[in-house]
C-alpha cells in the first residue's frame, strides 16, 4: 500500500464525492461533506494549499474511508 500523498483540497473533494459524500455547505474556507448512506460527515479546509498527510489521514478516519477505498477513488 503506497503512503498517503499531499493532495489539493479540490482533488480531495472529488474523491469524497466518488465515495458517496455530498457537499452539504460551505462556511468560510471549509467545505462540509455528508454521506447520506453512512450518516458520516467531515470537513475539508480550502486554504489555498495542499492538505497535509496527517490531516488527510484524520479526514479519512472521520469519513470512514479505508486507504484502499481512497486510492481506488483517487486513481479510478
Amino acid at each position: 500500500m503506497p503512503k498517503l500523498p499531499c493532495i489539493s483540497p479540490e482533488k480531495l473533494g472529488r474523491v469524497l464525492e466518488k465515495c458517496g459524500f455530498e457537499l452539504e455547505r460551505i462556511r468560510g474556507s471549509h467545505h462540509y461533506y455528508h454521506n447520506p448512506e453512512t450518516k458520516k460527515s467531515t470537513s475539508v479546509p480550502f486554504h489555498g494549499k495542499d492538505v497535509p498527510k496527517g490531516l488527510l489521514n484524520e479526514i479519512l478516519k472521520e469519513a470512514g474511508i479505508s486507504r484502499e477505498e481512497f486510492f481506488e477513488c483517487l486513481w479510478g
